[in-house]
């Protein structure tokens, strides 16, 4: 059984891609650029500064407005952005079988803003984000920091998320992985794999 289930926040928790990528798509159309939704969220779900570095040497967009769209990130982004379906029911559930939740993202502050919005953040018991300054996924050092900090047993630490990225920062840490993934596609780093959250019931 795991007690300690470890989160990744974007594309995992909170439906954000959709949310980024429109404001992304938004400047970019402004500038007369036009790109499909859905390439951008894929490149996005890569990571956000792949993303960015991506689209600032294809259109030698300015920093302007990358440092806007950082912007809005943190401004219309956290005014848009929910939680998945049944999130906030699994979580509750994990915290009231006495077992605990962590956050591990690579967001900054604006993660735990949105937690306390939905009310999800009692339910945590630590937070890694981009300010402890640890190492960016599949880099270990974060749940390895985690798993020391709270005495964790490797065969009972579960991290969920949406990239591979994430997968490979468990396996690294020695730690089971789950996928998320909406479209039903595999990993090969996965130990499980889901494509919504009344599924991990049976996981935990």
């Amino acid at each position: 059984m795991f007690k300690h289930i470890i989160w990744d926040f974007d594309g995992t928790l909170f439906d954000t891609y959709p949310v980024m990528a429109k404001i992304f798509k938004d400047l970019l159309e402004k500038e007369g650029i036009e790109e499909p939704l859905d390439e951008i969220i894929q490149h996005m779900q890569v990571s956000m500064s792949f993303a960015l570095v991506y689209y600032e040497k294809k259109y030698a967009i300015s920093r302007d407005i990358i440092e806007r769209f950082k912007m809005l990130r943190k401004t219309k982004g956290i005014e848009l952005a929910k939680p998945f379906e049944d999130i906030e029911d699994i979580c509750k559930y994990i915290y009231s079988t006495n077992r605990k939740n962590y956050l591990y993202t690579h967001r900054g502050k604006s993660a735990l803003v949105l937690l306390k919005k939905y009310g999800l953040y009692d339910y945590f018991s630590d937070f890694i984000t981009f300010d402890q300054g640890f190492e960016r996924k599949p880099n270990p050092n974060a749940l390895n920091f985690l798993i020391k900090e709270h005495a964790i047993h490797l065969d009972e630490a579960l991290m969920i998320g949406d990239r591979e990225i994430d997968l490979l920062a468990a396996k690294n840490a020695g730690i089971s992985a789950c996928y998320f993934n909406e479209k039903k596609r595999k990993n090969e780093y996965a130990d499980y794999t889901i494509n919504h959250f009344q599924q991990l019931y049976s996981v935990l």
